[in-house]
């Protein structure tokens, strides 16, 4: 147990998030972390609290931004919808009509969207990749374009917890002909404020929290398709190595491109850019109602192919959507968690952006997240 102190600020109404933000240092081995919610346009919760690197004694302040790994599919996919609004990415086109060497090897009918419903059938690939190789993205382009797919597409999923970011993202170059973190950048993180980047800047590198590896249980033993698919093929240990060392520590990692797993962001910034896509923030709001509405449609759910057991995920096109396991505040949130315990999410019906970052990776009952996200439901009155 312990006393942390919490710094930041909360509004007449939500004092239940800083209550569940507090108790997690309390009693859910918090280390460093901070949670922001938006409401209506307007931030109404921003705290943090803790070390961001135990190992110097470095506190977290708010400005410490966290590899949040998987979050980082949310955003691919707000970009895609970008493109989509703007006329230049039709997601049921095949995905051939922007990328034509991705149809080898029987691909040639995939729709876009299954690159982001986990459908298409490469959630893992063949070639074995050293860490170099992966973070120069052009290897992973082109063993993509080689690789056939590990079932029928559009008949079944399995999470693409890597892949899934170049999928997507060389869609975006091709359209955009700038890499998605380039594009992100210029087009949200920089217009929004966002302390949030897909490549981080050299600058920037000390301020980044120091991830701890996961505690707690760790699942299932896991079938080798999906060792490979979290692996990229042995270039590196995810999260951690045998010695609990977090891969994505690596300052090379960090700068690179990893689409799927690597930006790296405050929680302020991931709840403004979910605020900004439900709701006014500096400008007009990012989606429309029309593309929320395709994005939480449910499009995948229940047993997968590769992986862990069918613990009631359901997915809409590239977001999580309001389910069981990650509940967030209704039938309209739409996000994605991250690897550890990080969670970011939008919600039209109430107009909430959130997110949360941590840097002690929880394991498989971490409900840290969870709970955060019900005291924001309480103070809905949800």
């Amino acid at each position: 147990m312990t006393d942390t102190q919490i710094h930041g600020d909360v509004e007449d109404g939500f004092g239940r998030v800083a209550d569940v933000f507090r108790d997690n240092f309390t009693h859910r081995q918090e280390v460093g972390a901070a949670v922001a919610v938006y409401r209506g346009g307007r931030k109404v919760v921003d705290l943090h609290g803790g070390s961001a690197d135990p190992r110097s004694g470095r506190p977290w302040t708010a400005r410490t931004p966290a590899v949040v790994f998987s979050c980082t599919k949310g955003i691919m996919t707000i970009c895609a919808y970008l493109l989509v609004q703007q006329g230049r990415l039709d997601l049921d086109a095949p995905v051939t009509r922007y990328w034509p060497e991705f149809g080898q090897h029987g691909k040639a009918e995939i729709p876009v969207r299954w690159l982001l419903t986990h459908q298409s059938g490469l959630s893992a690939l063949d070639k074995p990749f050293t860490r170099e190789e992966v973070l120069a993205w052009d290897p992973v382009i082109q063993a993509i374009e080689a690789q056939a797919p590990l079932w029928k597409p559009g008949t079944a999923h399995s999470y693409h917890p890597i892949t899934f970011g170049w999928l997507i993202g060389e869609v975006i170059r091709r359209i955009t002909g700038e890499l998605p973190g380039v594009w992100f950048a210029r087009t949200l993180a920089e217009p929004l404020g966002l302390r949030t980047w897909i490549g981080l800047p050299a600058a920037e590198r000390d301020a980044v929290a120091w991830m701890l590896g996961p505690i707690g249980d760790p699942g299932p033993e896991i079938d080798p398709v999906s060792e490979r698919a979290i692996t990229m093929g042995g270039a590196f240990p995810f999260p951690a190595d045998e010695n609990n060392e977090v891969s994505f520590n690596d300052p090379a990692i960090q700068a690179a491109q990893v689409p799927g797993a690597g930006a790296v962001s405050t929680a302020e910034s991931l709840a403004r850019l979910y605020a900004a896509c439900v709701s006014e923030v500096d400008g007009p709001r990012l989606l429309t109602a029309e593309s929320v509405d395709d994005a939480i449609a449910v499009r995948a759910a229940g047993q997968q192919v590769y992986g862990h057991p069918d613990a009631g995920h359901r997915w809409g096109t590239g977001f999580l959507v309001h389910s069981l396991p990650r509940p967030m505040v209704g039938p309209r949130s739409f996000g994605h968690d991250g690897a550890g315990g990080h969670l970011a999410f939008g919600d039209d019906a109430h107009q909430v952006g959130f997110g949360y970052v941590v840097n002690q990776m929880g394991g498989v009952d971490d409900e840290r997240a969870n709970l955060l996200s019900a005291a924001v439901r309480d103070c809905l009155g949800e």
